[in-house]
């Protein structure tokens, strides 16, 4: 972060478009505990599980920045809920997180974890006790390039 800091807004915006024309791909198949305690709810039944909250996400509108696919959180009767992201593609940065913020400003956040590619489905734990109807906006956000 603190080479970030002192970079030039050139020597930043060029790292960027670099980072943002290399993709990767995964499809991480719907987590497994979620499909198991769906089965146990319905046995026999080929349902989807329960969505709590369902959204798209939407690139930040500057060219570079962006972004595709829907978030989806499942709750789990543990208490504990996954965080489902589906068709995504999302500019490539370096040290893209996910998080759970209640705005866009990610000025309070939950660290859910690194993305782990910037295209396909992927799965992220919420972190147990998180309290969902404070945080309700996904963001992918560029570490080395936030400035908090």
């Amino acid at each position: 972060m603190q080479t970030a800091r002192q970079m030039s807004a050139e020597e930043r915006d060029g790292i960027m478009s670099s980072a943002a024309q290399v993709k990767n791909s995964m499809n991480e198949p719907m987590n497994q505990t979620l499909m198991q305690e769906e089965q146990q709810r319905i046995p026999n039944a080929m349902t989807m599980p329960n969505v709590l909250r369902t959204g798209p996400f939407v690139g930040v509108g500057d060219g570079i920045h962006n972004a595709e696919g829907i978030a989806k959180v499942f709750p789990l009767q543990d208490g504990s809920s996954i965080l489902r992201i589906e068709n995504l593609h999302v500019t490539n940065d370096p040290e893209l997180y996910v998080y759970l913020s209640p705005d866009k400003s990610a000025s309070d956040f939950i660290n859910v974890g690194k993305l782990k590619a910037n295209n396909g489905n992927q799965n992220y734990e919420i972190p147990a006790g998180t309290d969902l109807s404070m945080y309700y906006t996904v963001l992918i956000w560029c570490r080395p390039f936030s400035f908090w």
